[in-house]
């Protein structure tokens, strides 16, 4: 059974402004960033609905206590970041359509990132030894060593 993230609205007059709201700003992007967005969404009217608040009424204090929860739950800062840039998406989209006066997340703070690659390969500076390397050898220092003649498979 696959799961879907697409939004249904039966009766827009009988929906609630929460609803309508986040069926409108999801409605604006698709595929894998939909089913993020959903997912942070999702996770977040969850937490407001344990601490009793309103989706449309929560304050930048809420949003705040949201992300220091986040991180007692030992998530990584990209997953915190990634889930409140998608808050100040979702009440940047509420203070434009006119459903909230104001983004309460607008002044967030969010959780500094790591940029350094940890990806295995070479650094700047390794690549650059590696092409002064390169250019300083000769044509036959890059020649493929290969095989003798007897060493080749039989049915070559």
């Amino acid at each position: 059974m696959a799961i879907t993230t697409s939004v249904v609205l039966y009766d827009l007059m009988d929906t609630s402004p929460e609803v309508r709201t986040l069926a409108g700003f999801l409605a604006g992007f698709s595929g894998r960033t939909r089913e993020a967005y959903t997912l942070d969404l999702r996770q977040f009217y969850r937490w407001c609905d344990e601490h009793r608040l309103d989706l449309l009424r929560v304050t930048r204090i809420h949003i705040e206590l949201y992300a220091r929860e986040l991180e007692e739950l030992g998530r990584a800062p990209a997953t915190i970041g990634r889930r409140l840039s998608t808050l100040a998406g979702f009440y940047r989209y509420a203070a434009e359509e006119g459903v909230i006066e104001h983004s309460p997340a607008v002044h967030v703070r969010r959780p500094r990132l790591d940029y350094e690659s940890h990806a295995v390969g070479l650094d700047r500076n390794e690549l650059g030894a590696f092409l002064v390397a390169a250019g300083l050898s000769s044509p036959q220092d890059h020649s493929p060593v290969l095989p003798s003649r007897a060493e080749w498979p039989a049915d070559l």
